[in-house]
């Protein structure tokens, strides 16, 4: 079953992962067109466009939520508003906190929006006002009452001479605000729901509003008049005015009247031409999103999961942004909306994941949704395929046989014909619960089984007996798989745990833990090098076979500890105590530092240079000698050795720098009884000896020769 110079694996290590990056909630777009800002809970994400990576990220210290942001014009300053009620200014490239104050605001802060100067910052709150800041000078400039309800959106205008704010609340209602008066100059109403996006002509003099009320509507800013009312038959969040100095004839763009872009409910983009009310192009999706809902199917939109919520343009580099109702963001190329880039924000349960492509460049996930995602390991690129997944199965290696396994606690072996008929071959029984995975041996007759009782077992495909029970979750096994040319197994829980192990011996090598929830996907490279696993809390996690790496360090160690060895033998021959004091101590060897500490103090000229020594040590060895200490101070024979060298760190060393040491504390408080001990006994030696010299002393006045030569008798 095992090859000749097969290597069993010993551990893997995570190498990189795919996390979420965006769960809802806002977006924007950085001026320079390189960097995509989302919200994350209590964080907002920098993604770099070019790489697919988060590259930044700045969170909020309480862990409250993130309601909103705003990055400015400029790029340089982010600010985010909290559940706290609190604004922070950022420097968000070095993801430092530069400024916080308290957002006046009664209740969270619901929409935010810099001027095209990078200097006001607009935030509208839930309590229907809305609140401008002077972010250079800090201090609030505004305070803009009437709306009713939720201010959830507040845009400027982006001409910054008008000194106009554009603002929209639960009363479906456009307000156009003059910052030099602070009044309401005009509502425009024409929405009969909530406006969701705004856009600006080129000139600043036209507008075009987007509500879910399935409207459009056309705007003069000078009359302050709807010129044209457009209906688009579906609920729009985003809405783009598309640029008259380019040539976008490919998507249905014919003259130099306006035209807008809408992103909403069916989730695809459409072209409208202002002028006629007219759609003059929708997009095509890809085969596999032919499932969106159709034209009649308005009353089908609020629930279809490929809805647009964000449209964005970016002129530089002529693209279309947009992000879906299951947080996924695109990227199209103008004039002919080709897909540029696709990026999944967050995956929500990774059911399962497997290996693709040239070299297992890529990975496919597949998840609680209608979506399979393609990732491209280098850049995180996606690829997004719409239709539904069916129940795993596993197939023999030589396409003859089919294993499938249920929540009736029994695993089925099936015969595959050449003639496409299935036949039923035998039942597995065994598992206690139900049975989530099997897997055939790539090298033996032998399936794996992994079932919902916390069990991994081995059957025979001759008998359908079991063979081996491997058990060591603690909860449901999901997945099972062979590695190691069929040697070893790997297996992932519902315990958040994946663990290795060696049939021989039924072992477990080694547990990985990488992921907060169930472990549904596993899957290993064609090259045994590599393994993959998708998870209940949205990561994907790769690992590397890091069997030959560990085995090198170790040896590389050994070798080291060899040579190690050697050099502290020939100091002790030559007896170099005080240089083989600090290599004994980096080779953890505390009867040899004992050994060294007597040579140096059975020579009395040594202790000055043994203190000295000690001193010269570095923090780590210091906090070594001073465990063994501890362990010496237990015996009497030692415990003069050991006094010694506390002598000298508690000496030189001041209280604060040996309260930092590891667990000097507990070694402190183990020093105390053993040396109270010891002083307890050298006191009874003390008084010992000085009993013998005072019997000695008596002893010599007893018997004084100079008494008999006086001839003075002794009187009995």
């Amino acid at each position: 079953m095992a090859g000749v110079n097969l290597q069993f694996k010993t551990n893997y290590a995570a190498s990189s992962k795919i996390e979420p990056f965006y769960k809802g909630g806002k977006v924007q777009i950085s001026k320079d067109e390189k960097y995509i800002f989302c919200t994350c809970g209590s964080r907002v994400n920098v993604l770099e466009i070019s790489t697919g990576k988060i590259v930044h990220c700045v969170e909020h210290d309480d862990q409250e939520d993130i309601t909103s942001f705003a990055l400015s014009s400029d790029d340089e300053l982010l600010v985010t508003a909290s559940r706290a009620l609190l604004l922070k200014q950022w420097d968000w490239k070095q993801a430092t906190c530069t400024r916080t104050w308290r957002a006046i605001h009664n209740v969270p802060v619901a929409s935010m929006a810099f001027d095209s100067t990078s200097t006001l910052l607009a935030t509208g709150g839930c309590d229907g006002t809305i609140k401008l800041w002077d972010v250079v000078k800090q201090y609030c400039t505004h305070n803009l009452k009437g709306s009713s309800g939720v201010v959830h959106l507040v845009q400027f205008h982006p001409d910054i001479d008008r000194l106009q704010l554009f603002s929209s609340s639960l009363d479906c209602g456009i307000r156009m605000w003059d910052l030099r008066s602070s009044q309401c100059v005009c509502v425009l109403q024409s929405h009969y729901s909530a406006v969701t996006s705004l856009s600006f002509s080129h000139d600043g003099d036209t507008m075009v509003s987007s509500g879910r009320d399935k409207i459009c509507t056309v705007w003069n800013l000078n009359s302050r008049k709807a010129i044209k009312t457009v209906p688009v038959f579906e609920a729009v969040e985003g809405v783009v005015i598309l640029p008259q100095n380019e040539d976008l004839s490919q998507i249905g763009v014919k003259s130099k009247e306006l035209h807008f872009v809408t992103a909403g409910s069916k989730g695809v983009l459409r072209v409208w031409e202002a002028s006629t009310a007219r759609c003059v192009y929708t997009q095509t999706l890809p085969t596999t999103f032919s499932s969106s809902p159709a034209e009649g199917d308005e009353g089908k939109d609020d629930d279809n999961p490929r809805g647009l919520t964000h449209l964005f343009h970016l002129p530089t580099s002529s693209r279309l942004t947009t992000v879906t109702a299951e947080h996924n963001i695109l990227l199209y190329q103008l004039p002919a909306l080709s897909t540029q880039h696709q990026f999944v924000g967050y995956s929500d349960e990774v059911l399962d994941v497997k290996f693709l492509g040239k070299g297992d460049s890529h990975i496919v996930v597949a998840t609680n949704s209608c979506q399979l995602k393609v990732f491209e390991l280098l850049t995180n690129n996606c690829q997004i395929l719409y239709g539904h997944t069916g129940d795993n199965v596993a197939v023999s290696p030589n396409d003859k046989l089919l294993a499938s396994g249920s929540q009736d606690r029994m695993a089925k072996l099936w015969s595959l014909t050449a003639d496409g008929n299935v036949g039923l071959l035998g039942v597995f029984r065994g598992h206690r619960r139900g049975v989530w995975a099997v897997c055939f041996s790539p090298v033996d007759q032998v399936l794996a089984t992994s079932s919902a009782d916390g069990t991994t077992k081995l059957w025979s495909l001759q008998d359908f007996s079991c063979l081996k029970t491997f058990e060591g979750h603690d909860a449901s096994v999901l997945k099972v798989i062979f590695v190691s040319r069929g040697t070893q197994l790997l297996t992932s829980g519902s315990d958040g745990l994946v663990k290795l192990w060696t049939i021989k011996t039924n072992e477990c090598v080694k547990t990985l833990d990488a992921h907060q929830d169930k472990v549904w996907g596993l899957h290993a490279t064609r090259k045994d090098d590599r393994m993959v696993t998708g998870s209940a809390d949205s990561n994907i996690t790769v690992w590397e076979d890091v069997t030959e790496v560990e085995l090198a360090e170790e040896q590389a160690k050994q070798e080291d500890q060899i040579l190690k060895q050697q050099e502290l033998s020939n100091l002790l021959h030559e007896k170099k105590y005080l240089k083989a004091l600090g290599l004994a101590i980096s080779l953890d060897h505390p009867h040899t530092v004992l050994t060294v500490i007597k040579g140096i103090l059975q020579n009395p000229l040594h202790q000055t240079l043994l203190e000295k020594t000690l001193l010269k040590l570095r923090i780590d060895q210091k906090e070594s000698l001073l465990r063994y200490c501890v362990a010496w101070n237990t015996n009497a024979r030692n415990c003069h050795d050991a006094q010694a060298v506390l002598q000298v760190l508690l000496t030189h060393l001041p209280p604060e720098e040996l309260l930092q040491y590891q667990g000097a504390r507990t070694h402190l408080e183990g020093l105390i009884p053993y040396t109270e001990r010891h002083m307890q006994r050298i006191s009874h030696l003390l008084q010992a000896s000085m009993f013998l010299n005072y019997m000695w002393q008596k002893m010599r006045v007893t018997g004084d020769p100079s008494r008999y030569e006086t001839g003075v008798a002794v009187e009995g």
